[in-house]
């Protein structure tokens, strides 16, 4: 049903798998911060103070992407998100007593896992309240849009089109269908449709032109003297 989450084993597990992914990197990014703002200048309180401003600013952030749809407040939300996991960056990669690949590594590693597991267990999430969201729906074609009940469908407009012609003793082409019903590339396949389904074959052949009438037809009727 849209807009319930659907709690399947599997996103019960993803779920607290990104629980302790969260915890694990809101530790490390505690130490790492206080230590970083140490280093640089803050006093004991505020380096204290620093790493839980940023914690709590992704825990938010956090929240209000699962929450929200598609839109402004989304984007607000991930601005938030990114913003706070560059502070965790930094606070990690600064605290590093030697600034080695693998310490940057090792030091980089908690606020970029969180990323990956939130933006993860967001897609599972929205797949969860919205099924249909992962299956394919079939697409209306471009030449023909939908439109209202008293307005005639292109594939109709053809159609009436074709019999009038067909009347007159004549066969459309695709591309004149095309223009009739102001469609492209449309039309050729409306008629092999149509050819297919056998609907053309229920008219018949067309009768001749009158301009192919023989005048030997037109004496034998006692038109011509």
């Amino acid at each position: 049903m849209t807009g319930a989450n659907r709690w399947t084993p599997g996103l019960v597990v993803q779920c607290a798998c990104t629980a302790l992914v969260a915890l694990g990197a809101a530790y490390a990014s505690y130490r790492h911060g206080r230590v970083f703002a140490l280093r640089f200048g803050s006093d004991v309180t505020t380096a204290a103070i620093w790493p839980l401003i940023v914690d709590g600013l992704l825990t938010i952030a956090t929240v209000e992407l699962w929450r929200t749809g598609h839109g402004t407040g989304r984007r607000v939300a991930w601005l938030a998100f990114g913003f706070g996991i560059c502070l965790s960056l930094c606070g990690n990669i600064g605290s590093a007593e030697h600034h080695t690949v693998f310490s940057v590594i090792v030091a980089a590693s908690p606020p970029l896992a969180l990323l990956l597991a939130v933006e993860l267990l967001n897609r599972s999430l929205r797949r969860s309240r919205d099924p249909g969201e992962t299956t394919e729906t079939p697409s209306i074609p471009a030449e023909e849009p939908v439109s209202d009940a008293t307005e005639p469908t292109a594939e109709q407009r053809m159609w009436e089109h074709y019999l009038g012609e067909h009347a007159r003793g004549r066969i459309p082409s695709g591309a004149e269908l095309d223009r009739i019903a102001e469609t492209s590339n449309y039309g050729r396949r409306v008629l092999r449709t149509w050819k297919a389904t056998g609907r053309l074959d229920d008219l018949g052949n067309p009768p001749p032109p009158r301009s192919l009438v023989s005048v030997g037809d037109l004496t034998s009727d006692g038109d011509v003297s």
